[in-house]
């Protein structure tokens, strides 16, 4: 068995959010130049799609996209003629990915589309992100396959506002969320934090390694434990790195090893190393292929 496979498409460089947009196809290009071999992601559905988002987003989606030329639907968020076609390879690509997880086929898979997707929520895209990939692919999960308690953990530097806006009150969904705070989008305060269904660990601005650790042990494993998932999935966002530009926390290699090995240590023990990663942010080309390397090497030393 392959422990670790990553899925991505061509499709997904096409995406041009337009000239200095941070989120740039050059992320993915850079990714992509320095793995050996990912497996091509399938379009997916509109039926999937809905899962997540009501029929009015898509709709809106749809009618946006450009035959040329960039569209807007936010000051951060634009389209151009190949956005739809990406953002669907994103679905396609997660979605994909749980089948053969539940099949026993892999262990890890990576996701490494773009756009992003955990800043959608329900009826809104926002913050570059057009479908919440990592929310269709719980309930993909949860209703194809029948799995009946899924984490979902987000260590992007932004909190996932759209992940917990469509997870908030669904029963066997847990998602666990640390991000810069206060900070874009303003959201995931302790608050919010609902026992078993949302858990928001807000850090403040320089936040290191070793406090960061710290952090992880005392909060996100035990509630992870404590709630024994049967699947694991992680919106992998790399921009809390301390050379991001986009963030203030100050993240290394050494802590994306770290989340790879205990994220797997935590597959491994609950979920039959059934794990799922889907990229999120991550805006120095510099150090993201080095960020997601240091990763998956983790993870793939505990699966």
């Amino acid at each position: 068995m392959n422990k670790t496979v990553i899925y991505s498409h061509q499709d997904c460089l096409r995406h041009d959010p337009g000239y200095g947009h941070p989120e740039s196809p050059e992320r993915l290009q850079t990714i992509l130049e320095n793995i050996d071999h990912y497996e091509k992601a399938p379009l997916g559905t509109e039926q999937q799609v809905l899962l997540a988002h009501n029929p009015e987003l898509l709709a809106q989606i749809k009618a946006l996209a450009p035959s040329e030329g960039l569209a807007q639907i936010d000051a951060d968020t634009l389209m151009s003629p190949a956005s739809l076609r990406a953002a669907l390879r994103g679905t396609g690509a997660a979605c994909k990915a749980i089948d053969e997880l539940i099949a026993g086929n892999i262990q890890h898979a990576f996701c490494a589309t773009r756009p992003p997707g955990h800043h959608a929520t329900e009826n809104q895209a926002m913050g570059f992100c057009l479908f919440n990939h990592i929310a269709i692919a719980a309930l993909y999960a949860q209703q194809k396959h029948g799995v009946e308690r899924i984490a979902i953990v987000d260590f992007d530097v932004h909190h996932g506002n759209g992940t917990q806006d469509i997870v908030q009150g669904k029963q066997g969904l847990f998602y666990i969320s640390t991000h810069q705070s206060p900070f874009y989008p303003g959201t995931g305060n302790q608050a919010e934090n609902s026992p078993g269904n949302i858990l928001n660990i807000p850090l403040s601005a320089g936040t290191d390694h070793s406090v960061y650790l710290q952090i992880f042990n005392e909060q996100v494993i035990p509630a992870l434990k404590d709630f024994k998932p049967q699947l694991l999935l992680v919106s992998a966002g790399f921009d809390a790195h301390h050379e991001d530009p986009l963030a203030a926390l100050d993240f290394t290699d050494l802590t994306y090893q770290y989340l790879g090995e205990q994220l797997a240590a935590i597959a491994k023990e609950y979920c039959q190393s059934r794990l799922l990663s889907i990229l999120e942010g991550g805006y120095n080309i510099e150090v993201l292929s080095s960020s997601i390397q240091a990763y998956l090497n983790g993870a793939q030393a505990n699966l």
